[in-house]
């Protein structure tokens, strides 16, 4: 094998080859780190490359194998870490000047799993300030370019996560999601994203956005989500939301067959704009579940669609107006973006946010009561194909000073309602720029997610596509 289809080998693959001492995790690690060499800074999908740490971690795993040592399921692989997560010793700075040479004193809770688990930490990706926004800049660290097309944009907010999994920086790629920041750099970047049921994953510590961040992987194969997934997940008291109950054994039931599914397909939620080509190809991939998959898959309305505009630009301000007393100060260091969207929460007062608060439960309850008659959901991933990276919206889409989301109308209901979702690529445009179709399952059902979409992997394959150079 040579070093690129190295770089580009599932972690399932890796895992058993490690094992079996035909290589070694070092060797793994060299050539996934002349790759990212190779592509950045050009890509510029890492916030902080930690080469010289990844390396003595792979020796010290080389050494371990050779002496016969416990292995965990991830021995020797890499892993890249989005920075919004902490590790120790490395650098913690959200994309923002705002936390500009803040370090972490301690791994958090999926970092400390990973390394347990055998993993090889190669360093932070590259994140928009905060995780404010679906577009891959910031004013840190500029602009992080879709490895399919140089300048535009890869998704966000885990952008460098996406870029990685695209780019072949070795196998798993961790992210989060509060309103779309893994399914989006899925889509755009023409891998797969999940965002696991809430607190499947736990965080540390809980982010200020009223349950709504989904820590989950982003990889190239739904085998290796199922691995990555596997491994994070878990109650943990670092997290008072984190789900109590362990993790299935998602990579071994991956394949098991299920009573046949109730699908539904919206494509459009009722209310959103979808650009023709993207939804010509998602339309394609759900006639795929019906012809090739054997499902029935029904049409529906979604009369809960329409009211998630409402709150999903109230809350996104609501909880970034928390900056708001560092915008005199740092205004001229900050995206001017993120300082609108912090400005039109700052009006917010608390009586108002309690009452829409309210109306959220009111919706998720809805979404809920659906699904009691649909196992799953599928929708466009995102309205959108790639578009240039220093814009908020594409030139054709309504302009706004902050709302990015009216190209993400599929994303955050499910951050709201806490249900499972995951992008799959479902082809590509004219442009060959990547299209990813959104599956949802019912709260806590992330085994089915992963089942049907392995289902769809299989009749649709697209791990063998590599942006240039390949």
């Amino acid at each position: 094998m040579d070093k690129t289809d190295l770089c580009f080998t599932p972690a399932t693959e890796l895992a058993d080859v490690i094992r079996a001492k035909a290589i070694s995790p070092s060797e793994v690690t060299a050539a996934v780190l002349d790759r990212i060499q190779a592509l950045e800074p050009d890509l510029n999908a890492f916030a902080h490359l930690a080469a010289e740490e990844a390396m003595e971690a792979a020796e010290a795993a080389d050494a371990a194998l050779m002496k016969g040592a416990p292995l965990g399921p991830l021995h020797g692989v890499p892993v890249t870490i989005k920075d919004h997560e902490a590790v120790r010793g490395m650098p913690i700075e959200y994309g923002t000047h705002l936390r500009r040479g803040d370090v972490a004193a301690a791994d958090g809770v999926l970092v400390a799993r990973l390394r347990q688990a055998g993993a090889i930490i190669l360093g932070k990706t590259t994140t928009p300030e905060f995780g404010w926004t679906g577009v891959s800049h910031s004013p840190l660290t500029g602009i992080t370019h879709n490895p399919w097309k140089h300048g535009m944009n890869a998704g966000a907010s885990s952008a460098g996560a996406g870029v990685g999994a695209a780019a072949g920086y070795g196998p798993l790629h961790q992210g989060s999601d509060g309103a779309g920041s893994i399914r989006m750099p899925a889509h755009f970047c023409g891998v797969f994203g999940l965002k696991p049921s809430y607190g499947r994953v736990p965080q540390s510590a809980v982010a200020a956005s009223d349950y709504t961040v989904h820590l989950g992987p982003l990889t190239r194969t739904v085998a290796d989500a199922a691995l990555m997934l596997k491994v994070m997940a878990g109650p943990h008291p670092d997290d008072h939301s984190s789900l109590e109950a362990q993790p299935a054994d998602y990579p071994r039931l991956l394949d098991r067959k299920r009573r046949r599914p109730r699908i539904a397909f919206s494509p459009d939620l009722g209310h959103a704009r979808v650009d023709p080509e993207v939804a010509a190809l998602v339309g394609k991939a759900v006639t795929a579940f019906e012809s090739e998959l054997g499902h029935a898959v029904e049409a529906v309305k979604t009369p809960w669609g329409p009211k998630g505009p409402e709150l999903a630009r109230f809350f996104w301000p609501a909880h970034f107006s928390r900056h708001a007393d560092r915008v005199p100060e740092m205004r001229d260091r900050m995206d001017p973006g993120f300082i609108a969207c912090i400005e039109a929460g700052s009006h917010i007062t608390m009586a108002d946010y309690q009452k829409m608060r309210l109306v959220k439960y009111a919706y998720c309850t809805e979404i809920h009561r659906f699904f009691e008659d649909w196992d799953f959901l599928l929708t466009p991933a995102v309205s959108v194909a790639a578009f240039p990276a220093e814009k908020l919206q594409p030139e054709h889409w309504p302009q706004h000073p902050w709302d990015w989301m009216s190209w993400a109308e599929f994303s955050y209901p499910f951050n709201l309602s806490q249900n499972p979702a995951a992008s799959i690529p479902c082809g590509f445009t004219a442009d060959r720029l990547p299209v990813g179709l959104q599956i949802v399952g019912r709260r806590f059902d992330d085994l089915g997610v992963l089942q049907m979409a392995a289902a769809f992997e299989a009749a649709r394959p697209w791990a063998q596509h590599r942006p240039p150079p390949g």
